[in-house]
C-alpha cells in the first residue's frame, strides 16, 4: 500500500477553507489544464456526505475511471473519501481542517493501492504516487488562492 501525507498553511478560517475544498469548482480549476473529465453527484456546489465523485483519465493509451464516495463529513474538521468503483485496488483520502491563530492547517492523507491489471500495476509502482502527489498539491494551491484572495466570495455565496 502506498501513502501520501500533505500538510498546507493556508492564511483563511477553517470554515471557508472546509468548504473550498469540497467546492465543484474548485475540483473543475484544478483539473482545468489536464485532460481529465470530472463530475459529481452531487446536488449542489458543495460535496456532502454520501455524494460521489467520479474522475476519467487516459494514461498511457487507457481511460482509467475512479468514482469516491464521501463516507464520512464532520463539518468544518474533516470528510472522508473512498474509492467505490475504479480501477485501483483501494483509495481513501482523508482531509483534515485545524484552526490556526492565523489560519487554518489543512492535512491529506491518502492511502491507496494501484491497478489490478499488469500494466496498471506497473503504472502505479513508477508513477501513480507522483502523480497523486502532484494533482493534490495542485488542487491545494487552487485553494488557497481562492481562500487567501477575494476570489472565494464568487464559489461560496
Amino acid at each position: 500500500m502506498n501513502s501520501i501525507h500533505l500538510t498546507t498553511f493556508i492564511q483563511a478560517p477553517v470554515d471557508r477553507v472546509f468548504d473550498l475544498s469540497r467546492n465543484i469548482t474548485v475540483y473543475k480549476v484544478t483539473l482545468q489544464h489536464t485532460r481529465h473529465n470530472f463530475s459529481s453527484g452531487s446536488a449542489s456546489s458543495l460535496i456532502g456526505l454520501g455524494d460521489t465523485l467520479t474522475f476519467r483519465a487516459k494514461h498511457l493509451g487507457k481511460t482509467r475511471i475512479m468514482t469516491a464516495k464521501v463516507i464520512n463529513l464532520k463539518k468544518p474538521d474533516s470528510f472522508v473519501e473512498e474509492q467505490v468503483n475504479g480501477d485501483l485496488r483501494r483509495f481513501r483520502h482523508e482531509h483534515h481542517f485545524m484552526q490556526a491563530e492565523n489560519g487554518t492547517i489543512m492535512i491529506d492523507m491518502l492511502d491507496f493501492e494501484g491497478p489490478t491489471d499488469w500494466f496498471g500495476k506497473l503504472l502505479g509502482k513508477f508513477y501513480l504516487k507522483k502523480y497523486l502527489q502532484k494533482f493534490i498539491q495542485k488542487r491545494n494551491e487552487v485553494i488557497k488562492q481562492y481562500a487567501e484572495s477575494e476570489k472565494w466570495r464568487a464559489v461560496l455565496s
